[in-house]
């Protein structure tokens, strides 16, 4: 299978240009990048996860922390190092409307959302099948989606590793 046919980076994209959830494109993409790439910072699949995050940055309003790692994003798809990655998105075109929208960040204009462009036929057809799918989001639970969700088993985590530390 290609690695862009995983259902985890399907999901990627389906958010990304479905209802904008780039909170979730984060979680469902850094969950890929866990099992393909650990600990692996420069690799494409961390470019993503980067523009997501700077895209979520800037729908509310953190204009600085969205520049910033917008543009680490961008660095790191320029120069993939596993081009697998990034073949069957129109790279061009990303960089294209990351440049854009990087402009409208640093201008002060307001968010403004894009959509990245599949180039494999198969793939496309994929997203778009399960675009369709999406349930609509309202757009307040879309902003501050970071401080609704259940972090309690992450919290708990982090309780266990620190007393883990302490022994």
């Amino acid at each position: 299978m290609h690695p862009l046919y995983h259902p985890l980076f399907i999901d990627y994209i389906t958010y990304f240009n479905g209802n904008h959830d780039y909170f979730e494109c984060h979680e469902v993409l850094e969950e890929y990048w866990k099992d393909v790439a650990p600990g692996d910072k420069c690799h494409p699949l961390v470019g993503y996860v980067q523009i997501a995050t700077g895209m979520y940055h800037w729908r509310r309003g953190n204009v600085n922390g969205a520049a910033r790692i917008f543009k680490k994003g961008m660095t790191l798809l320029a120069t993939p190092t596993d081009e697998r990655f990034t073949e069957y998105i129109d790279m061009k075109q990303l960089h294209d409307d990351c440049t854009r929208a990087l402009q409208r960040m640093q201008d002060g204009k307001t968010f403004c959302a894009f959509t990245m462009h599949v180039t494999n036929d198969a793939l496309n057809a994929t997203v778009t099948a399960r675009m369709k799918e999406l349930q609509p989001v309202d757009p307040q639970f879309l902003l501050h989606k970071h401080q609704l969700r259940d972090r309690s088993d992450l919290l708990q985590a982090r309780a266990q590793k620190i007393a883990s530390k302490q022994k």
